[in-house]
């Protein structure tokens, strides 16, 4: 059932937004400064640790996996919503923040890669799926 692991994509969700309203407050921006990214990172942490702990049921999973991929279509609408010009006219935050984030992703790309292990490669593909 979806319904199963909602309260932890709330619980994340509502930390992501905390944690955001607090960047905004030390930026010194009246805004949530990646409130949806915080939460989802904090999704992928808790369902991984709690998946490596065995106390993570099925259903649970599932349910998580389904929010999770329900999170890109809103990000794409919450990024559509702005106004880049207007926060590039507010001063230097906007570009900062943009860079420092580009920086952070292409940092965590090695880490992210050597979370999984060394598993045996995927079974090549066979006629009917290709």
């Amino acid at each position: 059932m979806i319904i199963y692991g909602v309260a932890a994509l709330a619980a994340c969700h509502l930390a992501g937004v905390i944690l955001g309203d607090l960047l905004g407050v030390l930026l010194g921006v009246q805004s949530n400064v990646g409130g949806v990214g915080f939460a989802m990172l904090l999704l992928i942490v808790a369902s991984d640790w709690l998946r490596r702990t065995g106390r993570l049921p099925a259903l649970s999973e599932q349910g998580i996996l389904f929010w999770s991929a329900m999170y890109i279509p809103i990000v794409v609408a919450m990024a559509a919503q702005q106004n880049v010009v207007a926060a590039l006219a507010g001063g230097p935050v906007a570009i900062i923040a943009g860079v420092g984030a580009t920086i952070a992703c292409v940092a965590l790309v090695p880490v992210v890669a050597r979370i999984g292990g060394q598993d045996a490669p995927l079974p090549p593909l066979m006629a009917q799926e290709a």
